[in-house]
């Protein structure tokens, strides 16, 4: 399979997991699904008072110059780790 493939794959995986994964590993898997799908973040920095926004906008800016093609492998190893950790319906 290729790396879209395996990608692909992950994305459909984590919405099997048993249990919700924490908060900051959403917020991980976000940062690297954004910068896999889009790359560099492109929008302005969301408000001093939107706190679950400037959590995401963080998470995904501080994904800054990696390639989306690591990303996407960032991504499909740490879904594979938390399904280890969660299980899959």
């Amino acid at each position: 399979m290729s790396l879209q493939e395996f990608f692909d794959k992950a994305i459909e995986d984590i919405k099997k997991l048993k249990t919700t994964p924490s908060d900051k590993d959403l917020l991980e898997l976000y940062g690297l699904f954004k910068q896999s799908t889009i790359g560099d973040c492109n929008t302005e920095k969301p408000g001093f008072l939107d706190f679950k926004g400037k959590s995401k906008w963080d998470a995904w800016n501080g994904r800054k110059g990696t390639s989306q093609d690591a990303a996407m492998q960032a991504y499909v190893d740490k879904v594979n780790h938390l399904i280890e950790q969660h299980g899959l319906q």
